[in-house]
């Protein structure tokens, strides 16, 4: 076991990197959503005119519909009704062409109702953090969300192994009361 020592800190090294690049991309492909279409929902949530809406709400859509955000369900086991792309980009649209259907006609009440109801359709109350845009959790990497599932499974599970390998190569054992480096 001790001649294998080399190779397994080489594989626990190499396993702990393929993670870490895991959670690196996870965060990049979060902070890309969070400002390439939930931050667009919230403002268009917080608009104050009928136009502002539409413009803050054409930009998410926009983003929603180049990154293939049009349908699917984000869960890879349980098929939570939460986590259904399609019904959230349906909102989305429908809650444009709402916007759309508006004419100069409409009465300052009406719009005012109108603007209530998008910023009920697009957020949430998040405790004391305020509000919150909503859309199915998991969804800033989605379509590839299996094979990130996977990708986080095979190199922690590696990960893990090749470093309780190492450990028992190099003699490292623990003790209930000490531990100790033989």
């Amino acid at each position: 076991m001790k001649k294998f020592k080399s190779l397994f800190l080489v594989l626990a090294i190499l396993f702990t990197v393929v993670f870490c690049v895991w959670g690196t991309v996870r965060i990049v492909k979060y902070v890309q959503f969070n400002l390439n279409c939930e931050a667009y929902l919230k403002r268009a949530a917080d608009a104050n005119t009928i136009e502002l809406a539409k413009v803050e709400l054409a930009k998410a859509i926009d983003y929603a519909e180049k990154n293939n955000l049009t349908e699917g369900i984000v869960s890879i086991f349980l098929k939570n009704p939460a986590n259904d792309i399609e019904f959230w980009y349906t909102n989305l649209k429908s809650a444009y062409e709402e916007l759309e259907n508006l004419t100069e006609d409409t009465t300052a009440l009406e719009k005012t109702n109108v603007l209530m109801k998008l910023r009920e359709s697009l957020t949430d109350r998040d405790g004391e953090n305020g509000t919150k845009a909503i859309y199915p959790g998991g969804i800033e990497i989605y379509p590839d969300n299996v094979m990130y599932f996977w990708w986080s499974m095979a190199s922690c599970t590696a990960l893990c192994i090749f470093w309780t390998l190492f450990f028992i190569a190099v003699g490292v054992t623990v003790n209930v009361k000490t531990i100790s480096i033989k």
